[in-house]
């Protein structure tokens, strides 16, 4: 049978080409290893320069070693919970642009630093690059706005917060007076608040005031300085859906004032115990004592399968309720949104639940995710949770699409390879 389409040149040259191709490259080489450090030994830098390259693949997975940085051990318990590998674990592949891919090549494409594919709670992948190790505790940026999430509806199931609808000033008296003082704890939650808070990721935005002045620098003031000087509304609160981690930042003042404990205690009794975590976890703390709620945890990749597990179990460890059930469903499951909050809607692509992104599948499938494609997805009903940590170059809207693009083919890929549904 003739083949449908001819080549356009002889198949000699094209393996000649490939293999051409194969020698140049350097063998074993990772993606960018030269820019991000591998000559150095993967350095960690300062507090000045741990975000910047060569430093991040060494401080984006060890950021308590950083000179400078302070941070708040989140204690393990005593056992850790059981993680197996699977007995016979299939093969994941995926289709991007129309091209099929192993998962190893995925990992020679892209800057990841680690990657973890569980099913029912068994690893079926597990792959650490750049001279990472299982050990290591990677920071997660914005999926830290989840971790947050998770603990106020625990502090709310405590009657600690007496209602997701009371205003922020009712605990953190700090900011009483102002508007983000009067938005309540939900509209906080959806990212709803409605007041101006830029966050484009480009030195001069009021995320880069709100990081500078948890970093104490000279002249930055304090976070609540810069949490009370947010007074431009675009819309009335609790109508629209605009990411802002000023938000996040609330919270966490919320949860330290209401329950007269730190975020560092409340994710150890509350998430990291519970849930069987083998290895410590860290929060990075602010100059004024508090933990970064909306982007400084850090934690192990299996651990952070862990967490994803307790999701996928809506909010279950073995038979224990951690998370209350109803808090998980109304922070991860598009039907429970209101409709400005619900995928293609919140945005052309996402859904905005209690600091979760929710996909635009039938099955309910959401994530939690960082500005340099830091990512747990889960999806409950097939019992798949994927985790991904990486140093992508850019930040989230200033960020070439392709990563994305390529991310979100590898999740579709591994729920098609392990047994989920990508319908939509």
């Amino acid at each position: 049978m003739k083949p449908l389409l001819q080549p356009r040149f002889p198949v000699r040259l094209a393996l000649l080409l490939v293999a051409c191709a194969a020698l140049a490259a350097p063998a074993g080489a990772e993606p960018d290893e030269d820019l991000l450090g591998k000559s150095q030994h993967y350095p960690l830098g300062t507090a000045a320069t741990w975000y910047n390259n060569p430093n991040r693949v060494g401080a984006w997975s060890a950021l308590d070693k950083v000179p400078g940085i302070q941070t708040r051990v989140v204690a393990r318990p005593a056992q850790a919970s059981p993680l197996p590998p699977a007995a016979q674990p299939p093969a994941i592949s995926y289709r991007y642009r129309n091209i099929g891919y192993t998962l190893a090549e995925y990992l020679e494409r892209q800057r990841a630093t680690g990657l973890l594919v569980l099913k029912n709670g068994e690893i079926v992948a597990e792959h650490y690059r750049y001279g990472r190790k299982d050990d290591a505790r990677f920071i997660s940026f914005s999926m830290a706005k989840s971790v947050t999430s998770l603990l106020v509806g625990q502090a709310h199931a405590r009657g600690l917060i007496a209602s997701l609808d009371d205003p922020a000033e009712r605990y953190v008296k700090a900011l009483a007076g102002s508007p983000y003082g009067a938005t309540t704890v939900r509209q906080l939650l959806r990212m709803s608040s409605g007041l101006t808070f830029t966050e484009r990721y480009d030195g001069t935005d009021d995320i880069s005031r709100l990081s500078r002045a948890g970093a104490g620098a000279p002249g930055a003031g304090t976070p609540v300085d810069v949490l009370r000087s947010i007074t431009t509304r675009h819309t009335a609160a609790g109508e629209k859906f605009v990411y802002a981690s000023a938000e996040t930042d609330v919270l966490g003042r919320v949860l330290a004032a209401a329950t007269g404990k730190n975020m560092a205690e409340l994710t150890s009794d509350w998430l990291w115990k519970p849930m069987g975590a083998e290895h410590d976890a860290f929060w990075r703390v602010s100059s004024d004592g508090q933990e970064q709620s909306y982007g400084a945890f850090n934690a192990s990749l299996r651990d952070w399968g862990r967490l994803g597990l307790l999701l996928a179990h809506d909010g279950k460890v073995g038979a224990q309720q951690v998370v209350p059930q109803d808090y998980v469903f109304d922070a991860t499951d598009p039907a429970r949104q209101l409709p400005a909050f619900k995928p293609r809607k919140a945005t052309p692509y996402f859904g905005y639940g209690y600091q979760f992104w929710l996909m635009p599948m039938k099955a309910r499938t959401f994530a939690m995710q960082g500005i340099h494609g830091q990512t747990v997805y889960v999806q409950p009903s097939s019992g798949v949770v994927m985790v991904l940590t990486s140093v992508w170059e850019n930040a989230s809207g200033r960020q070439d699409p392709q990563p994305y693009e390529e991310r979100d083919a590898l999740w579709r890929g591994v729920l098609q390879s392990l047994g989920g549904s990508t319908a939509e």
